[in-house]
């Protein structure tokens, strides 16, 4: 006897699922491999640095620099704001497949596209800033890079261990406890649009029958 075949509707289903599935994985894994990917970069330079004679000013301004560092992007960077974002959109893109957004996951997580146009630029911006950075501290001698570099270990620790934490956090929640900051599709705002000036027209429609009638039955 043949082995009843599922219905074609429960394969796509299930297609999908595992799709919307493997795009939260490379979402997240491809943010978490950056985050650990630099941490470990950084770490090279500031054993090179660690290995020169330090004197009491690169003392002052590696504590001072990892204090603040630690407050800023750590806390205040990471925690507070980049870390559930991306975690929440990390959700979110498990549960709304498209082609696009699960081949390019990590880079919709971050928020370079699908997201309100000041996100994207918002990250943008910061992506220069970023990069600038990186090219000024590398001209520095060491070890001033060590020092400067410091801050910048522990606050990518903090992040790729606050981002871990609130995926945890909003994988667990029935719904966002964070916005995910997903920007609607054009067509999609613009059939809200068309549907909220119907209903608004229809009311209109309707007080003026009822008026009408009103005036009329008097």
């Amino acid at each position: 006897m043949p082995t009843p075949r599922p219905p074609a509707g429960d394969s796509r289903a299930s297609a999908q699922r595992v799709g919307c599935g493997l795009a939260a994985v490379w979402g997240a894994a491809g943010l978490a491999g950056l985050l650990a990917y630099a941490i470990a970069r950084l770490l090279g330079v500031i054993v090179a640095g660690a290995a020169l004679p330090w004197d009491w000013p690169h003392w002052i301004a590696a504590a001072a620099n990892a204090a603040f560092m630690a407050w800023s992007e750590g806390y205040r960077g990471f925690q507070l704001r980049f870390s559930p974002r991306c975690a929440a959109r990390v959700k979110w893109l498990a549960q709304n497949p498209a082609p696009l957004r699960g081949l390019l996951a990590p880079l919709f997580v971050m928020g370079y596209f699908g997201a309100p146009r000041s996100r994207v630029i918002a990250t943008s911006v910061l992506t220069i800033a970023i990069v600038i950075a990186i090219v000024v501290v590398h001209a520095l001698p060491q070890p001033w890079r060590a020092v400067l570099d410091i801050g910048v270990v522990i606050g990518l620790s903090w992040g790729l261990a606050t981002f871990g934490w609130w995926l945890w956090r909003v994988f667990r929640a029935a719904d966002y406890p964070v916005s995910p900051e997903v920007s609607a599709p054009a067509s999609r705002v613009r059939r809200a649009r068309i549907a909220s000036e119907a209903a608004h027209d229809g009311t209109h429609s309707t007080t003026g029958a009822h008026g009408a009638i009103r005036r009329h039955s008097r």
